[in-house]
């Protein structure tokens, strides 16, 4: 019989060894298969257990997960490779079924001195494989909810290397018992945490979704960002040579980016529709040039109604009503955006806007002050406060990104999503950053964000998409004009990502077909 001191020296050894599993367990990397290969590796280093299989509770069935066996040389699952092996039903008819049904510990001194049909698995092993099982010990996996989610087996306890199997000591059940309790709660974890993950992942590409949806020209075009700015961060990892030879992001940097990606337009969810798509210089919710067209049209009654009545010259109503319907054919032309309005067009749209006629005895002008300062937009559709409105998304992302709590190594996410409209010359937005402090992230996602609007197919402020050399072109005179990054814009052309976002546009069109 065992001292006093021993059975002490023993309980301290089975808590010191009890403490360094859990820290085993707990420094594992959120992977499941990593975590299960682990815990049935430590549960044999611990019993001395020549073989072991794990098993999770999925349905009605006990899945095998990992399958380790020294003597037949045989690893599967985890680090070597899916268990693909047929499940076992959850029932009283197989010793892992039994345990896990009854979430009763089973420790089997001798298979073969055993009777029932749970023991006739393990017997048929041994026919196929050669192998010869003894002992046994099978203990359930119940989580902090006391269910049990899986099952660990362990097979022949041996003393020494050169020892034959022995039964599972007492020692051995209360161990691996405490073990499976530990490993329990951290597959729960890791499932939490991947459960988790895959949430907030649903609702960002949900949410850039809706962000994109919102309007018939944008559709996509957040998902294309995102996979076009992983392929540019890939290629910068796999540059061996040149400037970014020793610049190499980090699996929690390249989850950062791809996050920042999905998420850098979120801000604009709070921009009216009607400016993120605003086709014409005098769209509201509407097109007011049919105002202008209804305002025009009365004033041209105005003189009819004068000729039929003698107050005015024929031949003067005429001319006065043929300059009206020009004067609005020209009006309807400068309400359509372009890539400049030129100085004699803004002097005639001036001159009509000082003209008046009368109607219902009171004086009215052809167009409103504020119908002029749309008009006489110079490029594009969008008039300062409206484009400030635009660019105000960048400054809202930031502000409704840094209210998620992410984690560690998101932490960075708010930042280089707000500043992909960042120049490097400091006349970017929101922050008018410079340089060194915009991160290589951002100014990867700004080269892409620009690049990917350049080359939409549809855009209201455009007839029709701009071809390859005026993309190419403009992206350079941005390199020219230190806005871009120089050696990102290389990078660009070496990856030649026009073929890249074909191949993604038509994965997307293949993707709707299918819906």
């Amino acid at each position: 019989m065992p001292s006093d001191a021993q059975i002490h020296y023993d309980l301290e050894d089975l808590l010191r060894r009890l403490n360094g599993i859990g820290v085993a367990l707990s420094s594992v990397q959120h992977n499941l298969n990593a975590l299960l290969e682990r815990i049935l590796q430590e549960a044999r280093r611990f019993t001395r257990a020549e073989a072991g299989t794990l098993y999770l509770v999925k349905s009605e069935h006990l899945t095998f997960e990992i399958i380790q066996n020294d003597k037949l040389q045989i690893f599967v699952g985890g680090s070597h490779g899916k268990a693909d092996i047929p499940p076992v039903a959850l029932n009283r008819e197989s010793v892992s079924g039994y345990v896990a049904v009854t979430g009763e510990t089973l420790n089997i001194a001798d298979v073969y001195a055993e009777d029932g049909r749970q023991f006739e698995g393990p017997r048929n092993y041994d026919r196929m494989t050669g192998y010869h099982t003894r002992s046994m010990l099978v203990v359930p996996m119940r989580d902090h909810e006391d269910q049990v989610i899986g099952v660990l087996q362990l097979l022949n306890a041996l003393p020494s290397e050169a020892g034959e199997a022995v039964a599972f000591s007492a020692a051995d059940v209360a161990l691996i018992e405490s073990l499976a309790s530990q490993a329990a709660v951290a597959i729960n974890n890791v499932r939490l945490i991947a459960d988790t993950e895959a949430l907030f992942e649903s609702f960002v590409q949900v949410m850039a979704t809706a962000i994109d949806e919102r309007s018939p020209y944008t559709g996509g075009h957040i998902r294309r960002v995102a996979e076009l700015t992983m392929v540019m961060a890939n290629a910068i990892n796999a540059s061996s040579t040149g400037y970014f030879a020793d610049i190499a992001f980090s699996e929690e940097e390249l989850e950062e980016l791809r996050m920042a990606a999905w998420m850098h337009d979120i801000g604009k969810i709070t921009t009216p529709e009607w400016v993120v798509d605003k086709p014409t210089k005098l769209t509201t919710i509407f097109d007011r040039v049919e105002l202008l067209r209804l305002r025009f049209a009365l004033a041209r009654k105005e003189l009819e109604l004068q000729v039929a009545r003698g107050v005015l010259n024929a031949d003067e109503g005429q001319r006065l009503m043929q300059e009206i319907d020009g004067d609005f054919d020209f009006i309807a032309r400068v309400n359509m955006p372009g890539e400049f309005m030129a100085d004699k067009d803004l002097a005639r749209l001036k001159e009509i806007a000082a003209k008046t006629f009368v109607q219902n005895g009171e004086r009215q002008s052809y167009i409103k002050d504020e119908e002029l300062e749309n008009l006489s937009i110079r490029k594009g559709s969008l008039t300062d406060a409206e484009r400030q409105k635009i660019n105000d998304h960048a400054a809202m992302s930031i502000k409704m990104l840094e209210q998620i709590p992410f984690t560690r190594k998101l932490k960075q996410v708010p930042t280089i999503a707000g500043a992909h409209h960042e120049k490097l010359d400091g006349t970017g937005y929101p922050q008018g950053l410079r340089g060194e402090q915009i991160s290589l992230q951002a100014r990867i996602l700004a080269l892409v964000d620009i690049f990917e609007s350049l080359t939409a197919d549809d855009r209201p402020y455009r007839s029709k998409p701009l071809s390859r050399e005026s993309v190419l072109g403009i992206l350079q005179d941005m390199v020219d004009s230190n806005h871009i990054d120089q050696e990102v814009h290389e990078m660009f052309k070496r990856e030649d990502l026009f073929a890249k976002l074909d191949t993604i546009k038509a994965e997307m069109a293949h993707e709707r077909k299918k819906h």
